[in-house]
């Protein structure tokens, strides 16, 4: 199936099934951000002290970490859809019954079920869209992303505006639209294939005898110990209305997801993860709320500032522990996920303690200390991670790798080497090199590239290794009845773009390839031609020509003029 030529398909055209998903999505990350607003006014409407209000949070995130031990085997036994049906159930039902509370345990107590329907919810949503969405992956990452941006933006905002109502509000707010989320899924999303090996339950326990996942779990932990402190406390010493936390917690959210999405890929890539991860300045702001916690404009800008912090270390955390990792991705995720919301988890309860027995402050440097020493435990893992990112590692790989399909080439021929990934103009910009390599008597070598995409705390593959084949020899099978000599190539990469371009250029170079061929990318011209992205960093490393093809025009030559003014056209 081939979109109309010259024109990528839209990732917002989707079936209503990855709608439905998305939706919930949005809503799942609102949760992030949405009781914020109302901490202080619980505190002052059920005559609870700050501690026993961070509960909300500890309960929470703790029941979320032991969750995530398991969700794997749930899912791989009971199917991504029941998986999904159960978690959205078990929201709605305690997210309204904590609305329904009068006390403040029994509002803890229900957040600890909210917290298992989230687990449930978060290891599948990822998979489903991946799974359902047309266009390809690529579509069906944008679309989560922007769950990604528009509900950890909006969640503060809708908390604050609900919350100046009442502080019930917010839980009946999800309540009513997970509600209408589930009602969707059952309604649109079909039942999904189950993998053929079931996850064993104790896996991601053992998997944390590996060094790198425990290095990275560890720091982590530590990261989030701070982070979810922050989020905790902060919001009593800025003295603020619900509405304008809400505010304030929006702008914190703006960058949060901006920094996630947009600017950690472009750091890593320039930089590489680890020395991102060591130049974070999430000590330095924490460590400035301390200091300035008696005065709120301080508080309140460093919170916001802080956002930006949030939003690179998650998604580098996260790509760290996938790469340094030696087992399936769901297992690392899940291993991940325990280590990183148990810290989120503890961190209030105990920084509500000190605050008791010490002053508001106390809680803020020990989270400035937990970002401190969290350097340390990276160290640590550095060589590890280091080996990671420039070459395959024990277990699993986790550098890019190619993987042939079919016969080795034959002859001396300078080949063209067309990259495509798994979306539906596949088969048209592999037709139009095709004809790039017949004008100039080249063998074509087709190369699919398969990657992992790392969003937040999730990871998710594109695709199996066997449909990769698969598309791959279709490819071929369709270009020997048009009498093109092709072979074919899978190119394996975890999350980092710019990594999988720069191990193509290498591959190209090795074959003395005469010329390297890419089409325009369903995620738009903004992400495919910037710093960090695959065709950027093929285009430089490439020792060989690189040229955009398109059916409806000449081969566009690449060059950093070119991809400078790809860009600007597309801005």
């Amino acid at each position: 199936m081939s979109a109309p030529h010259g024109k990528a398909a839209s990732p917002f055209k989707q079936p209503k099934a990855v709608w439905a998903v998305a939706f919930a999505c949005v809503i799942s990350f609102m949760g992030i951000g949405l009781v914020d607003p109302i901490l202080p006014a619980l505190a002052e409407s059920l005559h609870a002290s700050p501690s026993q209000v961070s509960l909300l949070f500890s309960s929470y995130l703790i029941v979320t970490a032991v969750a995530m031990l398991i969700v794997g085997w749930f899912s791989s036994r009971f199917g991504a859809k029941r998986t999904l049906v159960i978690g959205l159930a078990v929201i709605v039902v305690f997210a309204a019954l904590a609305g329904c509370s009068g006390s403040i345990n029994g509002i803890v107590g229900f957040r600890a079920g909210w917290g298992l329907g989230n687990a449930l919810f978060i290891a599948t949503s990822l998979a489903v869209i991946v799974a359902s969405a047309s266009g390809g992956f690529g579509g069906a990452i944008i679309l989560y992303e922007t769950a990604l941006g528009l509900g950890i933006a909006v969640g503060p905002l809708l908390g604050g505006e609900l919350g100046a109502i009442s502080w019930r509000g917010p839980f009946f707010g999800v309540a009513v639209l997970m509600a209408i989320a589930l009602v969707a899924t059952l309604a649109f999303v079909p039942e999904l294939p189950r993998p053929a090996r079931r996850t064993s339950p104790v896996a991601p326990l053992k998997a944390l005898r590996h060094r790198g996942l425990l290095t990275m779990g560890i720091m982590a932990l530590l990261y989030n110990w701070g982070f979810f402190t922050m989020l905790g406390y902060a919001p009593y010493p800025m003295k603020l209305s619900a509405h304008q936390l809400g505010l304030v917690f929006t702008g914190w959210g703006l960058l949060v997801a901006a920094f996630s999405v947009f600017f950690a890929p472009r750091l890593q890539a320039r930089f590489g993860t680890a020395p991102v991860l060591y130049a974070n300045g999430l000590g330095v702001v924490m460590a400035v709320i301390a200091a300035g916690v008696a005065t709120p404009t301080v508080v309140i800008v460093a919170v916001i500032v802080s956002g930006a912090f949030i939003g690179i270390n998650n998604t580098l955390t996260t790509q760290a522990v996938m790469l340094v990792s030696p087992v399936e991705r769901p297992v690392a995720s899940s291993a991940y996920g325990f280590l990183r919301f148990i810290g989120g988890g503890l961190a209030p309860y105990v920084a509500g303690k000190l605050a008791d027995a010490t002053d508001l402050s106390v809680p803020f440097y020990l989270g400035a200390a937990t970002f401190v020493l969290a350097i340390p435990v990276l160290a640590s893992g550095h060589r590890l991670l280091r080996q990671a990112e420039s070459r395959t590692g024990e277990g699993e790989p986790v550098a890019p790798t190619l993987t042939r399909v079919g016969d080795a080439p034959g002859g001396t021929t300078p080949p063209v080497v067309v990259a495509v990934g798994d979306h539906d103009r596949a088969a048209v910009i592999v037709d139009t090199a095709a004809r790039l390599a017949r004008d100039t008597g080249s063998p074509l070598e087709v190369v699919h590239v398969q990657q992992t995409a790392v969003v937040e705390e999730q990871a998710v593959d594109a695709e199996a290794l066997d449909h990769a084949r698969a598309t791959v020899t279709a490819h071929l099978d369709r270009l020997a009845a048009q009498g093109v000599a092709a072979t074919g190539q899978i190119l394996t990469s975890v999350g980092d773009h710019a990594a999988a371009g720069r191990a193509l250029a290498r591959h190209a170079a090795e074959l003395g390839a005469r010329t390297v061929a890419v089409g325009r990318s369903p995620r738009g011209p903004l992400a495919q031609f910037a710093d960090g992205s695959f065709t950027t960093a093929l285009t430089h490393a490439a020792t060989c020509t690189v040229v955009l093809v398109d059916p409806d025009s000449d081969p566009r030559p690449l060059d950093a003029d070119t991809l400078t003014a790809l860009r600007g056209a597309a801005g």
